[in-house]
């Protein structure tokens, strides 16, 4: 009878004639019948695997009881086994009872029944199996363990050599693709990863592509789901064989991290990391190809301030790894940012330890880089290569943001372009100019404040009650909020009335995200050893607690 855990699967009658059959298949008949319904078997087989593919290995052995008796009587009839594409089934079906980090004694005994079943398919028939066993005096388990060690062991050593051009055995293109295919149904098994390891550094004399398409996605689906774990030259190989697969890698990046509800940076920061496409990234063409998709994942996002964010952070990480080494050649810089290489040294010059004076007279440096983009040499591409460099390198953005609220005297207009032409590049119909006169307006209530004696949150309420009489611009207001933040957390007589400030300004999803994001990226470049700023570190740890 089918269950409701598991619609479409009725095992039972199947079961029955698989046991009728029996292991005896020397009689005619039963031959006959095998024969006549191997179709029908390997359509059921089929839609098994559709449902077993989905399921966690305990799950399905808890809901199936009958499914290990099932598979293993098919697995020991040589009319089902003979067959290459019910074999194939058949194979595919058992991994999906295996588990690559077993938890419980059900999925260890089923990963070591699985490999004796898989080792038997690989080898020639039971009977044979059984007389070598009784020669050899070992257990089925040593027996079938070293099997499949010699198979691949055997695969792996051929591989190399055809690569060198040794031995009077090389493989051919065909044959190297048909180890690729076979492997496909068994890639989560562990004693098979030196294998794909070495199909994926293999590369022969052909002057295309050997390794099959379905393969390279296979084993990248595997790795982006954590069943298998390559390694650092594998997982390279891999992206640079097969585009597809480095694209899908990057987009599943992008929503996990969309997708977390998290607002530490260091999550975020640990999500990228073990994605290895940082480590990746320091190969130019997998740089730019990233950065490619970055570019449109921003333009259909329209700015989205989380996806700024993230294209920030995978930066950052980039970074860290391609400064790891010293010692180790690399290529420049500009090989990566192949746009405005002196905007780009300017952006990543680090600030930490800087005067105030200095830090301000480097921001002046950028802004005028930018103006001379926006105005002199002023198209869509340039000013959009401009932005998207500030957008990676931006914690000079943060910086502005904090030098124009805490510096003595006011400085000039620059750093709130700076601000400006970071939340509105596109400057359609002339509206950074509006945003400019509007951010203004609430930077010097800001400064005002800031010098007053009066501590009162009505007062810092005001500044955002005009929005609702007279709309700001949603990028003008991602500015606003930017410069009402920074305020709350550089000036430390504000501090007592932060929380109800920040609640104040937060009370739309929208405005509380972006709130968060501001917070997240201070206390990322705050929080450091040998930094100064212990007291804004734990207001901006308690505002973040307060959401």
């Amino acid at each position: 009878m089918t269950s409701d855990a598991s619609p479409g699967i009725d095992i039972e009658p199947w079961l029955r004639k698989v046991v009728e059959w029996g292991d005896n298949t020397s009689s005619l008949e039963i031959q006959q019948d095998v024969c006549l319904r191997l179709p029908e078997l390997q359509e059921f087989l089929s839609q098994m695997y559709e449902t077993l593919k989905h399921m966690e290995p305990t799950t399905a052995i808890e809901r199936l009881p009958a499914l290990g008796q099932f598979l293993g009587r098919l697995c020991w009839n040589p009319f089902v086994v003979s067959h290459k594409d019910t074999r194939q089934l058949l194979i595919c079906c058992l991994c999906c009872l295996t588990s690559s980090q077993p938890q419980n004694t059900i999925e260890r005994k089923a990963n070591s029944w699985v490999k004796r079943l898989f080792c038997h398919l690989l080898s020639s028939s039971g009977k044979e199996d059984a007389h070598l066993l009784t020669q050899l005096e070992c257990t089925a388990a040593d027996y079938y363990d070293k099997l499949l060690t010699n198979i691949i062991s055997s695969l792996i050593k051929r591989l190399r050599r055809s690569q060198q051009d040794k031995g009077t055995d090389p493989l051919l293109a065909e044959q190297v693709r048909a180890i690729c295919i076979k492997c496909i149904p068994v890639l989560t098994l562990a004693e098979v990863a030196p294998l794909l390891e070495a199909l994926l550094l293999y590369h022969g004399p052909e002057p295309y592509e050997v390794l099959d398409s379905h393969f390279l996605q296979a084993v990248n689906d595997a790795m982006q789901t954590k069943k298998i774990a390559l390694s650092e030259s594998a997982v390279l190989s891999l992206w640079l064989r097969h585009l597809p697969s480095l694209e899908k890698a990057v987009l599943d990046l992008l929503q996990r991290l969309i997708a977390l509800q998290s607002k530490s940076f260091s999550e975020m920061e640990e999500i990228i990391k073990d994605s290895y496409l940082p480590q990746a990234a320091c190969h130019p063409a997998i740089f730019g190809i990233t950065d490619g998709i970055f570019r449109s994942a921003i333009l259909e996002r329209d700015g989205n301030l989380k996806m700024l964010t993230i294209v920030r952070l995978f930066t950052s990480c980039f970074l860290q790894e391609y400064y790891k080494d010293n010692a180790k050649a690399k290529l420049p810089l500009r090989a990566y940012f192949s746009h405005n290489t002196p905007l780009v040294l300017a952006l990543l010059r680090r600030a930490e330890g800087l005067p105030s004076n200095i830090c301000i007279q480097h921001l002046h440096t950028i802004v005028k880089m930018l103006r001379s983009v926006d105005s002199e040499e002023r198209s869509h591409e340039n000013v959009f290569q401009s932005w998207f460099l500030l957008i990676r390198l931006g914690g000079w953005v943060d910086i502005a943001a904090e030098q124009l609220l805490t510096s003595e005297p006011e400085i000039s207009d620059d750093l709130l372009w700076l601000l400006a032409f970071y939340y509105n590049p596109c400057n359609e119909s002339q509206s950074r100019g509006r945003t400019m006169v509007e951010a203004k307006a609430v930077y010097e209530c800001l400064v005002s404040l800031r010098r007053s004696s009066t501590i009162c949150a009505m007062s810092f309420h005001k500044l955002l009650e005009e929005n609702k009489s007279n709309p700001w611009h949603p990028r003008t207001l991602q500015l606003i909020r930017h410069l009402c933040v920074t305020f709350i957390v550089f000036c430390p007589k504000w501090h007592s009335v932060a929380k109800d400030c920040v609640s104040y300004m937060t009370q739309t999803q929208e405005a509380a995200s972006e709130v968060s994001d501001i917070l997240a990226r201070t206390l990322s470049r705050l929080d450091i050893p040998g930094m100064e700023s212990q007291k804004i570190i734990t207001i901006v740890r308690k505002l973040q607690q307060d959401f």
